[in-house]
């Protein structure tokens, strides 16, 4: 269960800003915790590059890697656009695109075919766990999120 950060004066867990380090590293600390996240992604191997792209509602660009290898995230960062890690997939969208995924309004694969999520990387391959994406996105929605 995820228990990083307790604020004892909220009753809860604190909020992390989107998109943050801290917020990357919740996320790996609720998949590592996920017996469903496990059970779905046994077999998945390729590390993830989220690009947050400015918008309307968030004027910067961002990166958030997140290391996906056989049920478990052993590591997750903000990193430097100038220091990017090589992975197998990169994702890139507006900062409101990732709103509606993150708060369940947008299904990620159904965001990556429609191309409001633009993929660098094998789609079917992806399209194959279908169950470990939306597991990603309930472990993203457990998070208190400032955004």
């Amino acid at each position: 269960m995820y228990n990083e950060n307790i604020d004892s004066r909220q009753g809860g867990l604190m909020a992390h800003k989107f998109p943050s380090d801290e917020w990357v590293k919740a996320v790996r600390e609720l998949l590592n915790n996920s017996d469903s996240y496990q059970r779905s992604a046994k077999d998945w191997e390729g590390d993830f590059i989220f690009v947050v792209e400015p918008d309307e509602a968030y004027a910067d660009t961002a990166y958030l890697h997140l290391e996906l290898y056989h049920g478990s995230s052993p590591g997750a960062a903000m990193v430097d656009p100038d220091n990017l890690p090589e992975t197998e997939y990169t994702l890139n969208a507006p900062f409101s695109i990732w709103r509606k995924v993150i708060d369940g309004k947008l299904d990620p694969i159904q965001g990556m075919m429609t191309g409001q999520l633009k993929l660098k990387g094998d789609l079917m391959k992806i399209m194959r766990y279908p169950k470990a994406a939306q597991e990603i996105v309930a472990c993203c929605a457990k998070i208190p999120t400032d955004w």
